[in-house]
């Protein structure tokens, strides 16, 4: 097995306690889909899908919806919640770098949070647009480097041994430059908008204990970090100081970026 595979294996397992998040993601989802301008009966496709959140909120508008992820467990909580709302959505197990979907397949290819963490961004970008149909609609949600969550990835690096291949570090999704640069003039009538997500804590310690039991990379460093006690509390004194720069009155707030453009016809 080859360091990139081995690198997206891990990826999979390390997102599969992800779901207790998507009680935070899902009013960022409605967001999304608004932004993105979905209507009914559209071909649509949510790259990198979670459990579901926005896939369904689609579904919930007439559309036809695939939703694709890398990691089972978190394909199963979509099933799950898609019956649970009683709306029918394909879900499908696979790559953001290798879509098994035809050319110009969807009127409409969304992501949120999700597509950032392909460790390629030029060939997800280009999976993206090669199945969208000319004059078809890319959206997606992602996360500054320069606000809490791309400054927590940031620290996270910092206490991990860099990965075994040449990985783009997921926050540069959440600049508009480098957006702009990534879509190029494979678009046209690019536009940006913000939006805000807030996570209900009782304290900065308090979000840390969750992120240690549930977010899969902040998981894999405290694991990573048994044996060297000193490090660890170094890490978690670096994380709620971090932390409290954005949390009052027992909210955290984390403002994100939308993108939205249309492939050149």
């Amino acid at each position: 097995m080859d360091a990139l595979q081995k690198f997206k294996d891990s990826q999979k397992q390390s997102w599969a306690t992800f779901a207790p998040f998507e009680v935070f993601t899902t009013g960022p989802a409605a967001q999304l889909v608004r932004f993105a301008g979905i209507r009914r009966g559209q071909h649509v496709l949510d790259v990198a899908c979670g459990t579901g959140v926005v896939a369904i909120t689609a579904a919930r508008r007439g559309a036809e919806v695939t939703g694709l992820d890398l990691t089972p467990e978190l394909l199963a909580r979509a099933k799950d919640n898609a019956a649970i709302m009683g709306v029918a959505v394909t879900w499908v197990e696979g790559d953001a770098e290798t879509l098994q979907f035809g050319d110009g397949t969807f009127d409409m290819v969304l992501s949120q949070y999700g597509h950032m963490f392909a460790p390629r961004p030029a060939v997800a970008t280009q999976e993206m647009l090669r199945v969208l149909k000319r004059g078809g609609r890319i959206a997606f949600s992602t996360w500054p480097p320069d606000l809490f969550i791309g400054k927590m990835f940031a620290l996270v690096s910092k206490y991990l041994p860099p990965p075994p291949v040449d990985v783009a570090p997921p926050p540069q999704w959440g600049n508009p430059d480098i957006v702009r640069q990534r879509l190029g003039d494979r678009v046209q009538d690019l536009v940006f908008d913000t939006g805000r997500m807030v996570i209900p804590t009782l304290g900065p310690a308090h979000l840390r204990g969750f992120y240690e039991r549930h977010a899969g990379p902040v998981m894999r460093l405290v694991q990573s970090l048994q044996s060297e006690p000193g490090r660890l509390e170094s890490f978690r004194q670096e994380f709620e100081a971090l932390a409290a720069q954005y949390f009052e009155d027992n909210l955290l707030h984390q403002d994100y970026l939308m993108a939205r453009a249309t492939k050149v016809e």
